[in-house]
C-alpha cells in the first residue's frame, strides 16, 4: 500500500543540469535539563516520542520525491530521522543509489563545549550575544565557533555534491539546527555572524537546488513543517 502523500509548497522540476537536496532538521528532543531549557550541542540526547512522530512526518513528506541518497548526522536524534526517510523511499521508489544512510560527521551540531547543560542565564546573555556574532575572543571551553562549525559543514556539503550525487538526482540530509542554518546562510549569502536569526522548526524541510558547479542556484522554501495534526513542539535551547 503507497504511503499518503503529504502537500506542501509548489516545486518547479528539477533542472537537467542541477542537484535538489532537502535539507531535514531532526524532531523534538528530550532536553537533559528537564524543567531547566539548557543547551546541549553535539551531546547525544534522544528524542522525545513526539519528536520521533515529527521525523516520521517529514519522511512521510519526502516519499513523494524519488531520493538517490539519504545522508545525516551521526547523533542518533538525526540517525532516528534519517531512518525514517529512508525506510520510506524504499517502499516507494527505484532511485535509491545507496540502501543505506550514509553518515557524515561533519553534520554533526555545534559542540558547545563546557557550555553543554548550562541555560541562557547561567552563560551569560551577553556572553551568548558576542558568541552568536561569532566573537572569536569568547568560544566555551572544548567547544568550537560558529565559523569552525560552518567550515566543516561546507566542507562535507561539498563532499555531498561531489561525490555522491550526479546531475538531476534529488537527496536528503538529516542534521541540526546549526548544521543546516549553515547550509542555508551559505546559499543565501546572510552572514554567519547573523545566521542564528534563520528559523528553521524541528523536523521541518529546506528545498536547495544547486548547480552543477556546487554554488546555491535557489532556495525554494525554507523551514516547511508538514501539518499533519501533531502537537507543538518544544524547541528552547539546543
Amino acid at each position: 500500500m503507497a504511503n499518503p502523500i503529504v502537500k506542501g509548497p509548489e516545486l518547479p522540476p528539477l533542472a537537467t543540469n542541477a542537484k535538489r537536496l532537502f535539507l531535514v532538521r531532526h524532531g523534538e528532543v528530550i532536553n537533559p535539563g528537564g524543567d531547566r531549557a539548557v543547551y546541549y550541542g553535539a551531546q547525544d540526547v534522544s528524542l522525545s516520542p513526539l519528536g520521533e512522530q515529527e521525523a516520521t512526518a517529514a519522511g512521510t513528506y519526502l516519499n513523494q520525491f524519488p531520493l538517490s541518497h539519504v545522508f545525516c548526522s551521526p547523533l542518533k536524534r538525526a540517525v532516528f530521522g534519517a531512518e525514517q526517510v529512508l525506510e520510506q523511499q524504499q517502499t516507494q521508489n527505484n532511485s535509491l543509489k545507496s540502501p543505506n544512510v550514509i553518515i557524515y560527521d561533519g553534520f554533526k551540531e555545534l559542540d558547545r563545549g563546557d557550555w553543554c547543560g548550562k541555560t541562557n542565564d547561567e552563560i551569560g546573555a551577553d556572553q551568548m550575544d558576542l558568541f552568536d556574532a561569532c566573537d572569536e575572543s569568547v568560544i566555551p571551553k572544548n567547544g568550537e565557533s560558529y565559523p569552525a562549525l560552518k567550515e566543516r559543514v561546507l566542507n562535507d556539503l561539498a563532499k555531498v555534491l561531489e561525490e555522491h550525487m550526479e546531475e538531476g538526482d534529488m537527496a536528503a540530509i538529516v542534521s541540526h539546527l546549526q548544521v543546516t542554518r549553515c547550509m542555508l546562510s551559505e546559499a543565501t549569502g546572510i552572514p554567519t555572524s547573523k545566521m542564528v536569526g534563520i528559523k528553521v522548526a524541528t523536523a521541518s524541510v529546506t528545498c536547495i537546488d544547486y548547480e552543477n558547479n556546487g554554488q546555491p542556484k535557489i532556495v525554494h522554501f525554507q523551514s516547511f513543517k508538514p501539518n499533519v495534526g501533531l502537537e507543538v513542539a518544544k524547541d528552547g535551547a539546543n
